[in-house]
């Protein structure tokens, strides 16, 4: 299977669908996506949908990813702060555009497998925590920006507290009417928010998924 000229097809897709920010479409044309889907999944590794990764959990359309990383106007010497690891693909790309990335994921199987994934890429400028990413990460704060994989009702708090001053966060949200991506910028004088496009992502749920099954296992056990 031709999976380069796959590739390069899905950056013309692109940027149909709107991304032309140069960075974002050399390193979405660079980054080999099959490595962060399962083996049977390969053949449609470059199709702009989502596909599974286990656990409930999928990898988005290349043309959200794309979309939502160049909303976040990424710089090179930036430190970023990605809320749903998943399989790694976002975080890789992240790491080509930024300086560091503080990745967090709350499925370990997934955050398991993602650090092997990329650490065999030899990739130095990722650390990746599993725990509940809506406490984001207060020791490596503040961040330049702030992307999360997941949908909420509200900006969660403690990402809002850790974002820089100056500083950019993009992130689904939901309401009534369905979800949407949206871009956070915050200034000295507060928070600003801007509609971007469409979304579909999981739900954002508090704590680990060790946690919470714990937390069902003794609600069980008391009933």
């Amino acid at each position: 299977m031709n999976l380069e000229g796959r590739r390069i097809r899905m950056v013309m897709g692109l940027r149909r669908a709107g991304v032309t920010d140069p960075q974002v479409l050399g390193a979405m044309e660079r980054m080999e996506r099959e490595r962060f889907v399962p083996i049977t999944w390969i053949e449609q590794a470059y199709e702009d949908k989502p596909l599974p990764i286990g656990h409930g959990q999928t990898i988005s359309r290349p043309a959200i990813v794309g979309l939502m990383l160049q909303a976040l106007e990424v710089g090179p010497r930036m430190r970023i702060l990605e809320i749903g690891v998943g399989s790694g693909y976002q975080t890789a790309l992240l790491a080509r555009l930024a300086r560091a990335v503080y990745g967090i994921e709350r499925v370990r199987p997934l955050f398991a497998d993602a650090k092997i994934r990329l650490s065999a890429m030899g990739i130095d400028n990722i650390f990746l925590r599993y725990a509940d990413g809506g406490s984001g990460w207060p020791e490596s704060a503040p961040f330049d920006r702030i992307i999360a994989a997941a949908t909420a009702d509200d900006v969660p708090g403690a990402l809002a507290d850790q974002l820089k001053i100056g500083g950019v966060m993009v992130l689904p949200l939901s309401d009534s009417s369905g979800q949407a991506l949206w871009r956070i910028r915050r200034s000295d004088s507060g928070f600003s928010t801007e509609e971007i496009g469409e979304a579909s992502f999981v739900p954002f749920l508090s704590g680990t998924e060790t946690s919470l099954e714990k937390r069902a296992s003794a609600g069980r056990q008391g009933g």
